[in-house]
């Protein structure tokens, strides 16, 4: 996930440095975010310096290496207003690996293989819910507290997903499962003869040379 627009929010608030923006950054977004490389965020500066949205500044120190301190530009805070005025899309879509997994032991037609997967996903989930409740409570920011506390809310989404999986493909007794592990496949491309579509007796073999006629 971009997190450019965060750096120019920080920013807006005044100059700073690489490690102080890391250190102001994960106070501000709270522990759930999980630390900011410092690499990723000198790349994230480096990229807002060649798009005129920040400019760097060095700044000489009497004994440590000199510090690069960066401040917003007019063009910087005009994209950081521009950020601020839309609303946010879903970054990842719907793609999730959790998806893929369910999709996976349904097509195996297993009932212990998709029990052991909703099983080991919910655990997870109850473990990571009481993470966060936990670093919720002893949050002082108001605007962390909100932050963990969505962080829930999408925990609690997915675990009512693992209770919908779990009511469609077990709930009666392998029915589902079995009609699915006995589909065929649907992802032959459209318009290939398989070995079992009729083929017209009438029609000629695709040369290779142009459209196919019936032979008259």
């Amino acid at each position: 996930m971009a997190i450019q627009h965060a750096v120019l929010a920080l920013l807006a608030r005044g100059p700073s440095y690489g490690y102080e923006l890391k250190g102001a950054f994960e106070a501000a977004v709270g522990p759930q975010w999980g630390p900011l490389n410092i690499g990723h965020l000198y790349q994230i500066l480096d990229r807002l310096s060649r798009d005129g949205q920040v400019v760097a500044e060095r700044h000489a120190q009497p004994v440590k290496p000199d510090r690069v301190v960066y401040e917003i530009t007019p063009a910087g805070r005009t994209e950081l207003d521009r950020w601020l005025a839309e609303p946010s899309p879903r970054s990842g879509g719907f793609r999730d690996d959790f998806f893929l997994k369910v999709t996976a032991a349904a097509r195996s037609g297993e009932a212990s293989v998709v029990r052991s997967v909703l099983t080991n996903q919910r655990g997870h989930l109850l473990r990571e819910l009481r993470n966060l409740d936990g670093l919720r409570r002893r949050a002082d920011d108001p605007v962390v507290r909100l932050l963990l506390s969505a962080a829930g809310r999408h925990v609690e989404a997915d675990l009512a997903f693992v209770d919908d999986a779990e009511a469609a493909l077990l709930a009666d007794g392998g029915v589902t499962l079995a009609a699915l592990a006995d589909a065929p496949p649907s992802d032959r491309p459209a318009g290939r003869a398989s070995r079992a579509d009729p083929i017209d007796p009438g029609a000629r073999p695709d040369d290779g040379t142009g459209p196919t006629r019936a032979a008259g």
